[in-house]
């Protein structure tokens, strides 16, 4: 025998598959669909589960529910509720739709399949939605009609190609609009993750992802690419990304004129300095007159190498590289070094250039250095025994001219000492000259704050005498009464004035 409990009733009796946390108003049973009204007024229903909210009641003025659900009509595919004042109303639901999903619940997909074609199509995307929701996303997919449904479906499950299918499918008027823009860089995000590159840049291009295709560019060496992410993005106003592309490919000419068209003249002088050294002038030029708006003494400050040409060592060295640089730029202009040839060509990123040309001989030198030998073709049977002489004399005007070429090389070399030497102490002169510029720039900057200090000081106390002279005399008026007729009650006239 069964304990009976007034509230639980008999235990063991059935099986809770089930519950809803609801404060349930009313309802109806429509085969294992479960269609209630809550107190809150919303009608719901209820497979395996699972609550879907159909429609937001009106409710009372305390927030309660003023409905009660009478039935469901399956031939009208509507449920039908009455308020308090007795006005009805009904709303559509599908049994076909509630058969699907309890089917789908049972997981008898074979009932569900034969159910499906049963259904509206205008009711597929309900139908999509809830098998999502039940982590049926396959289904889901096959079954949705909404484009969007159907996209954000085909990415969680990895169909870029699918996904891709539907962007291309998009009306023309929406191809511009944000959330088509959002689409294709989603759509790039996970091409990208499935390495599929040429989707990758397809969906970048689409969308403007310059950053995105900057970075794929780079990763990838794709030198062709890289010139036209550049271009697109400087005609697009995107110049961050179009310097960053500029410099990847080695056109320091557009790095510059970019610098210059959004007025970072700082920038591009000493960008110049470094990459561009025959352009220095003028770009200091530039600087000077943009500077001269603000300060003309700061643009004073600014040099250049036309101006004062010791404050630039190696410029001309630098001017050298340069033509060097546009030289090989030129003879190698559309292929690039391949990542396989990376072990062997990283330490060419570690080469200074200026001191690798001033570590090169001079020709000039070199060729005094090691003359060419004079060659001369003889045939042996036919020289004569007279002809001795005349080599023996030619022989010894060669060795005799032979010892001025020794010793103007070797004031060659002296001449090439002396100019190093020279150098080496005309750099250390301006070394010592910048250090002691600066220290006088402290000591001057040191004297002016003590001036500051000073002239605080003395104003603070000239403050502290002033206010303690106008004390004084206030006291000395509040003490002496005016004299004259009244007397006493004069004085106390004045202090009642007071």
């Amino acid at each position: 025998r069964g304990q009976v409990s007034v509230e639980d009733g008999i235990d063991g009796t059935f099986d809770l598959l089930y519950e809803i946390s609801d404060t349930v108003s009313s309802g109806k049973w429509v085969g294992d669909c479960f269609i209630y009204l809550n107190s809150a007024g919303r009608l719901n229903y209820s497979v395996g589960g699972k609550i879907q909210t159909l429609v937001h009641m009106e409710t009372s003025a305390s927030g309660t529910t003023k409905h009660s659900i009478l039935g469901y009509l399956a031939r009208e595919d509507r449920v039908y509720v009455i308020d308090k004042s007795l006005n009805i109303s009904s709303f559509k639901v599908m049994l076909s739709v509630l058969e699907y999903q309890t089917a789908v619940m049972r997981g008898d997909f074979d009932v569900a399949n034969e159910l499906l074609p049963s259904i509206p199509e205008s009711e597929y995307t309900t139908v999509a939605r809830f098998l999502e929701s039940q982590g049926f996303k396959e289904e889901a997919l096959a079954v949705t009609t909404d484009p969007d449904h159907k996209f954000d479906l085909a990415l969680e499950l990895g169909h870029v190609d699918v996904a891709h299918s539907l962007m291309q499918e998009s009306p023309e008027e929406d191809k511009d609009t944000t959330d088509t823009m959002a689409k294709w860089k989603r759509l790039s995000d996970a091409a990208l993750k499935d390495s599929n590159f040429e989707l990758c840049e397809a969906a970048s291009l689409a969308s403007n992802d310059y950053a995105g295709l900057l970075l794929m560019y780079s990763a990838i060496g794709n030198h062709t690419g890289m010139v036209s992410l550049a271009k697109s993005a400087e005609d697009d106003g995107k110049t961050n990304i179009a310097f960053s592309a500029y410099l990847l490919t080695g056109d320091v000419e557009s790095c510059v004129r970019i610098l210059i068209s959004t007025n970072r003249l700082p920038e591009a002088a000493f960008f110049a300095r470094t990459y561009l050294p025959s352009r220095v002038d003028e770009i200091v030029a530039l600087w000077k007159a943009d500077l001269a708006k603000v300060s003309e003494s700061a643009a004073e400050a600014l040099i250049s190498p036309s101006t004062d040409m010791a404050s630039f060592p190696d410029f001309n060295i630098a001017l050298q590289v340069e033509q060097i640089f546009l030289s090989q730029r030129s003879s190698s202009k559309g292929t690039v070094i391949p990542s396989t040839d990376y072990l062997t060509a990283k330490d060419d990123l570690e080469l200074n250039l200026i001191e690798l040309i001033k570590s090169r001989p001079d020709p000039a030198v070199e060729a005094l250095a090691t003359p060419e030998p004079e060659t001369m073709e003889t045939d042996v049977g036919e020289m004569a025994v007279e002809d001795a002489p005349v080599a023996e004399e030619n022989y010894e005007t060669a060795e005799d001219e032979a010892v001025p070429a020794e010793a103007e090389d070797a004031a060659m070399q002296e001449e090439v000492e002396s100019a190093r030497i020279q150098a080496e102490a005309e750099a250390a002169r301006i070394q010592a000259e910048a250090e002691a510029a600066r220290i006088q720039a402290e000591a001057e900057a040191a004297r002016i704050q003590l001036e500051a200090e000073a002239a605080r000081l003395q104003a603070e106390e000239e403050a502290a005498r002033m206010q303690a002279e106008a004390e004084a005399n206030l006291a000395q008026q509040i003490d002496v009464a005016p004299e004259g007729e009244g007397g006493e009650g004069a004085a106390d006239d004045f202090e009642d004035d007071w």
